[in-house]
């Protein structure tokens, strides 16, 4: 990701809470550490990666409870695996509570169209992305409607809820 993103600069604000929700099954489009991966490198937290892992640290230290669930579709595709070996080498050693659901578990939730970040029950910031999972020109939405942040904080906690955490959910 080029330059410093808007999830980057609330995360770094953020006082109390940051949530994260992601619902596709490939972000792969352009991605070099995806690629690397399929080829057999090994993840490390090389420069991209750290930067991710210490802002998560400090953000944790401070005492913000990061939380990401993924709605994912079994069996995983290759993608999902590589987020899942990610997310033990990075999320979760970083201070993320990372949980999984299963597609199949959460249709009869509500759930808002795009994946997004809420911060402090005030911000959402929706992401864009392709169908190839690249981002689209409108990469994040901020928003902060208190019916926006309604759903969003209400469709986190459903998928939360239901969600399988890290070290308990085994890829299909």
């Amino acid at each position: 990701m080029a330059g410093r993103s808007a999830v980057h600069d609330a995360l770094a604000q953020a006082q109390r809470s940051a949530v994260h929700l992601e619902m596709r099954d490939d972000y792969s489009h352009a991605d070099p550490e995806f690629a690397e991966w399929q080829e057999g490198v090994p993840i490390e937290p090389n420069e991209r990666f750290r930067a991710w892992f210490d802002l998560v640290a400090a953000t944790v230290a401070r005492g913000v409870q990061v939380r990401r669930a993924r709605i994912v579709s079994e069996p995983a595709t290759e993608y999902i695996r590589f987020e899942y070996e990610l997310t033990n080498v990075l999320n979760a050693p970083a201070g993320e509570q990372v949980r999984w659901l299963p597609r199949q578990r959460a249709s009869d939730l509500a759930l808002p169209g795009n994946d997004f970040w809420l911060f402090d029950d005030e911000l959402v910031i929706f992401n864009h992305f392709a169908g190839d999972g690249g981002w689209t020109g409108e990469r994040e939405e901020k928003r902060t409607e208190p019916a926006v942040v309604k759903l969003c904080g209400s469709a986190f906690e459903a998928v939360w809820e239901r969600a399988i955490p890290q070290d308990e959910y085994r890829l299909v």
